[in-house]
């Protein structure tokens, strides 16, 4: 899509025009895949699609059998190569940056896998929800059902209750969106958006809805994704709420304290006013409850610091800062 035609007024314009963001690592194989399946669904409801693949450093190039594709309804897919490997996330923030500048161009902006389990024809439904819900400036893909083993949904679950306790806030969605352009221009000078899109998103409390979605399953091969992998992605969604999770951390070590400090009293209190003879397992414990006490003293001196230090601390604003990133764009497919 040119300067000019971004110049266009909406309402002009025949056909509905989609960008969507995909994030890739060495998966090129399921890319072969999915532009088809993308293409067929865009020409089925008559969207002119611009696809940013986001290579974050990939070590295997594009294979040429993938160059060579033609589209009807894809009308330009291009490769946003990263300089380093930054993981998933961070690889969804600088396509959201690079696909800002021509934002009002598009009427809607999609962020996806690259590997089936967001699936293409489900893209249609994102973008008439996000129409029909004017409230909104997102739709988030709710996985009403999923295909992964048991072992990883039962850490999913676990990270889910994890997340909630420590954030209060519950986990529903991926990275499976669709946005206004206007959420677009707000989402990139939101810091949190270097660690985490859809908890940036609900931490600029940009107005969200959710609609659910059955996961689909990968084209081909494995996931690039380990098990540490999945770790730092929970922690980096909790990590985008630290104050809300540092203060409920002391709240909790003050609680233990209060609870500390009445069971030593229950102690003395024995001691000083009654007759009772008091064992020698309620002396231990006497000790005990003091050293408890002292270390949850220390504790909450230690978050309350780091809190109070991260709010003076200059955070990365994706759009203005990582430019450094981006070695390059190139053009794989045009439409004539």
């Amino acid at each position: 899509m040119s300067e000019a035609e971004s110049r266009v007024p909406r309402a002009a314009r025949p056909e509905k025009r989609i960008a969507i963001v995909i994030p890739t690592f060495e998966d090129w194989e399921s890319l072969d895949a999915l532009l088809p399946a993308l293409d067929a669904s865009a020409l089925e409801r008559g969207f002119a699609v611009r696809v940013v693949l986001v290579d974050d450093c990939s070590i295997t190039p594009m294979p040429a059998e993938l160059r060579k594709r033609t589209y009807r309804q894809l009308r330009r897919v291009e490769v946003l190569r990263l300089r380093r490997n930054l993981g998933h996330q961070r690889a969804i923030a600088l396509g959201l940056v690079y696909v800002h500048q021509l934002a009002d161009a598009f009427d809607a902006i999609v962020v996806m896998d690259g590997d089936g389990e967001d699936k293409p024809e489900d893209v249609p439904a994102l973008i008439d929800a996000l129409e029909q819900r004017s409230g909104a400036q997102v739709v988030f893909a709710r996985r009403a059902r999923r295909q992964e083993s048991w072992f990883f949904q039962a850490m999913y679950h676990l990270y889910r209750g994890l997340h909630w306790l420590m954030t209060g806030i519950a986990v529903r969605v991926g990275n499976f969106s669709a946005l206004r352009p206007a959420a677009v221009r707000q989402i990139v000078i939101v810091s949190e958006l270097w660690n985490h899109y859809a908890a940036a998103i609900f931490r600029a409390r940009i107005p969200f809805e959710t609609l659910p979605l059955a996961r689909g399953r990968r084209y081909r091969g494995r996931s690039k994704m380990r098990f540490g992998g999945l770790v730092m992605h929970g922690l980096s969604a909790i990590s985008v709420f630290s104050d809300i999770v540092g203060v409920r951390l002391v709240v909790s070590t003050l609680l233990v304290m209060l609870v500390s400090i009445a069971l030593m009293g229950v102690v003395v209190g024995v001691r000083l006013f009654t007759d009772e003879a008091i064992p020698g397992w309620a002396t231990s414990a006497f000790g005990l409850l003091a050293i408890v006490l002292g270390q949850a003293f220390l504790v909450m001196l230690v978050i309350s610091f780091i809190v109070l230090g991260n709010r003076s601390q200059v955070n990365v604003i994706p759009l203005t800062d990582t430019q450094v990133f981006v070695d390059g764009v190139e053009e794989v497919f045009r439409s004539p």
